[in-house]
């Protein structure tokens, strides 16, 4: 029951099993994937037009937010199809597609966490030295490499994931075309493509987290030794924004991408895949704009109501 040929396409069977399950779900995720958008384009354009927020941490915002908006599109239109209707199937090369997006982006916003932790450690612990060290050529650097290593990882994990003999029936048990999902479905040997994610798991996610929480460590014995209540606020606000998306991003994808071989861990996962690809694209935006005063205050100036300018002019005056 093996196809060594590339089949003609795949049946994603996501959550068939529960038809009540979908509606409900198709709701949820056409209101977050609406939200997502209109959310991430508004930082893009905040940090693109509002001159305050021409530093460091708004470059890199603004490249997480074009990041989360390519990833939820690359899968959330199939995924409301394929809830919405009996057609499950997606093509071949449909697959292929999504499968290289998802690793490319993925990898892309795992060093890209890492690098805006850096800059959270430059902001809180070198902060005499900040603009020193964070100038505008190291953002553009940094930002490049993440995305160069996203790139190269997808480069060489996709084929490998495509070339596997996969059973006939062609069943994907996801909703999307991910390589945890594809070994499964293969029905010859995967020692390869197992050795091949263990590996990429390390350089790709324990590597990179490993680094953010030697940040955070830095930062919170710099904060520790800190005796004002002011300087701990700012500490806190510039960070905690940043370390709640790194949590949300990091447990989401450590459950699916290191889950143990049993049908209630890949249940599970299913559902931490489903947060992964539509939970944290929506709440990142929503994180940094409601815990974030310098970005509600450029919107404010975006929509002609900001308060401080009228104030001050009024004081002016």
């Amino acid at each position: 029951m093996v196809n060594h040929s590339s089949p003609v396409d795949f049946l994603l069977l996501g959550f068939s099993e529960h038809p009540g399950l979908e509606r409900i779900l198709f709701v949820v995720i056409l209101i977050s994937y609406l939200l997502t958008l209109v959310g991430n384009t508004l930082i893009i354009l905040l940090s693109v037009l509002d001159p305050r927020l021409h530093s460091p941490m708004y470059f890199f915002l603004s490249n997480l937010s074009f990041l989360d908006l390519s990833f939820t599109t690359s899968c959330v239109p199939q995924m409301l199809v394929h809830l919405w209707g009996p057609r499950k199937t997606i093509s071949f090369l449909g697959c292929s597609v999504q499968l290289f997006i998802f690793l490319f982006l993925g990898t892309t916003e795992c060093v890209l966490l890492t690098v805006m932790a850096f800059d959270r450690y430059a902001a809180v612990c070198q902060p005499l030295h900040y603009a020193t060290i964070i100038h505008p050529r190291l953002c553009w650097q940094l930002a490049a490499v993440a995305w160069v290593v996203g790139l190269v990882e997808s480069v060489v994990q996709t084929p490998p994931t495509l070339r596997l003999p996969f059973c006939r029936h062609q069943q994907v048990d996801d909703f999307v075309c991910e390589v945890p999902a594809l070994i499964r479905l293969s029905c010859g040997d995967t020692t390869y493509n197992e050795i091949q994610m263990a590996v990429a798991s390390v350089f790709i996610l324990v590597v990179p987290l490993s680094l953010i929480l030697v940040s955070y460590s830095a930062i919170a014995r710099a904060v520790l030794r800190i005796n004002s209540a002011v300087a701990w606020r700012k500490a806190l606000g510039t960070c905690s924004s940043h370390l709640i998306v790194v949590t949300l991003f990091y447990s989401s994808v450590i459950a699916v991408y290191l889950q143990p071989k049993n049908p209630y861990a890949q249940k599970r996962g299913k559902f931490f895949g489903l947060f992964y690809a539509v939970g944290t694209p929506l709440l990142n935006p929503l994180i940094y704009t409601l815990r974030n005063k310098e970005v509600k205050r450029a919107l404010r100036r975006l929509l002609g109501k900001d308060r401080d300018s009228g104030e001050s002019r009024g004081t002016a005056a």
